[in-house]
């Protein structure tokens, strides 16, 4: 059976309007996926992109793009997109870029990025999604790590991208910018390039692209998904959203990140509905959602931040007629967010849960309406063979019992599951162990079969939807001559999920105070994206560690959820929000 075959199936199937006949056929459409012999050779551009949707759609929106600063439009049919993809392909081509080629794409929530993004799968290129938010220095260590052959970025960034190169003292093949600076070429240069590109023969185990994800210990680490990983994988993340072919859904999400990857792109285009890309400064919450309206967007993907944003809104002067499904995912939201958001639009929100290495693993799919409890995030998928274990790996039947969410690889492996962490075999060994993969987050399930997210089972933080190593941080900090040592931990937040605080041991001659925090707060401004900086800094005296030296995170944790449960305030321990000066560098 060829894959276009399933792609057909996934539409039909989310057009089900009887949800209990929805549900049960998912079941099936999964286990017929699981066992089914996967062609040697796929290319997802060429072959559901331009061969189903072009040819069946190629007059539909693909695209609908907006930004909420200056009230610009821009829509794409399918045809158009594809069209705007091949040139991009075709240009880069022309300058000795090749199928196996890394591209690294620093884009923010423009068309272009759907364009590149497209290019790179039917070119079977490696692209590499980077946050317009990384600093010089993390795109040098990027740079150091995996070398870029061709770049896209937008024009405020190419200095620091010139300025990463040269350190690191590579030459790519091609530099595209999106707008105009010496040494790079325009965007717009693309446009004299052929609309139809031949595709790449790629291999259904090729790496197509490279995530850097942080981890406990080290730098981050890159995720490798393959052609069918990410494509097919996000069959998964279509049906656990119920995206409908014609439909329009949105995404509240930056290219950089997985989740764009997931729910801007391959959620929507898998099954022939509407991606739709807001671009802003600042979130504007009002307009946001009057945008929302005015698209009719019929299913909202938003982190737990934002949706807890838009319900202190008046919601009733909005038009919501069109929305049908709408969607989280990050940590559980509190009750009263989600009885808000469904008196106004008449939609629950439902929670669902995934990972950078994987797709959508656990959720409430759309037969869940009316059905959920609060605070859980559903189900597994039928996708995934997912477990709970112990420590040894046993598995857990028991109920209520925590655990590690763990994928069983032994009755099948997932199909949304990544390749490898890219040129780390001791961290791939680590994750996979005795047919499984753990995850590293922990959960359990009730009696009657509700997952419940527990934390993570290793020390990274989770603030508002980004993961943050704390090893990252701490360097950060340890290169100021103040700091002897740092120790960072996520700290219980009710907006955030977790602050990243970091608490730190002075160097011989500086005393905790104000200012010394203040110019901490500086440093790590200066080497740090902005989701990374620490908003807590406290000063101490000692940490606490292991016999063998190692800092007991898991103790600085539980000092935290007390104190907050407390309500308590610790002596030398200093806010982010207590100092204006740096609102205007960072927020």
């Amino acid at each position: 059976m060829s894959l276009e075959s399933f792609y057909r199936e996934a539409m039909a199937l989310n057009a089900i309007q009887d949800m209990e006949e929805r549900k049960t056929k998912a079941k099936a459409f999964f286990e017929k996926l699981n066992t089914t012999q996967l062609p040697d050779k796929f290319n997802w551009a060429a072959e559901i992109f331009e061969g189903l949707h072009v040819q069946e759609r190629g007059d539909q929106p693909a695209l609908i793009w907006t930004d909420l600063d200056t009230d610009a439009e821009r829509q794409f049919t399918y045809k158009e997109m594809a069209a705007n993809g091949n040139k991009f392909l075709n240009f880069i081509r022309h300058r000795g870029v090749e199928k196996g080629d890394n591209l690294y794409m620093l884009t923010p929530i423009v068309p272009e990025t759907w364009f590149a993004s497209f290019a790179g799968l039917k070119g079977g290129l490696v692209s590499v999604p980077t946050a317009t938010s990384m600093t010089e220095r993390e795109i040098q260590f990027r740079f150091e790590s995996y070398k870029p052959d061709v770049i896209i970025s937008y024009e405020a960034l190419t200095d620091l991208v010139d300025d990463a190169l040269k350190t690191v003292g590579c030459t790519p093949k091609a530099k595209i910018v999106l707008g105009k600076k010496d040494g790079w070429v325009s965007y717009e240069e693309l446009e004299g390039e052929s609309p139809e590109a031949v595709p790449a023969e790629v291999g259904k185990d090729d790496v197509l692209f490279c995530f850097f994800t942080s981890g406990t210990t080290g730098l981050p680490k890159r995720v490798g998904h393959s052609a069918t990983s990410y494509p097919v994988g996000h069959l998964s993340t279509a049906v656990i959203q119920g995206l409908e072919p014609g439909k329009v859904h949105h995404n509240l999400s930056a290219p950089g990140w997985a989740k764009w990857a997931w729910s801007s792109f391959f959620a929507p285009l898998n099954v022939g509905a509407t991606a739709t890309g807001f671009a802003f400064t600042a979130l504007d919450a009002e307009k946001y959602i009057a945008t929302i309206a005015k698209f009719k967007v019929s299913s909202f993907c938003a982190p737990p931040t934002a949706w807890r944003a838009f319900v202190g809104l008046d919601l009733t002067q909005y038009d919501f007629s069109a929305m049908s499904y709408s969607l989280s995912a990050g940590e559980p939201l509190n009750p009263e967010v989600i009885q808000q958001w469904k008196k106004a639009t008449g939609t629950e929100i439902r929670d669902f849960y995934g990972q950078t290495e994987s797709t959508a693993m656990i959720g409430n799919p759309p037969w869940m309406e009316g059905k959920m409890r609060f605070g859980s995030f559903g189900y597994p998928s039928p996708m995934y063979d997912i477990i709970l274990t112990d420590d040894e790996g046993n598995e857990i039947t028991t109920p209520d019992e925590p655990g590690h969410i763990v994928v069983r690889l032994s009755n099948w492996r997932a199909l949304g599951l990544f390749q490898e962490y890219i040129d780390d075999p001791e961290k791939t060994k680590g994750a996979f162990q005795n047919n499984l993969y753990f995850t590293g987050d922990k959960a359990s399930f009730d009696e009657d079969g509700y997952w419940w997210f527990v934390g993570r089972s290793d020390d990274v933080i989770k603030s508002s939807d980004y993961r943050v190593g704390p090893f990252e941080v701490e360097s950060a900090l340890v290169e100021h001559p103040a700091v002897m040592e740092a120790a960072v931990v996520g700290s219980p937040d009710p907006k955030r999920y977790q602050l990243v605080k970091a608490y730190v041991i002075l160097s011989k001659g500086y005393q905790p105070s104000k200012d010394l925090a203040l110019d901490l707060f500086k440093h790590t401004i200066d080497v740090l994206a902005k989701f990374k900086i620490p908003r807590i800094i406290e000063f101490v005296d000692e940490l606490p560690k292991t016999i063998s030296g190692k800092i007991r995170r898991v103790e600085l944790r539980e000092t935290e959820e007390s104190k907050k449960k407390d309500e308590a305030a610790s002596a030398n321990e200093y806010y982010y929000h207590q100092f204006p000066e740096l609102s205007s560098k960072n927020k």
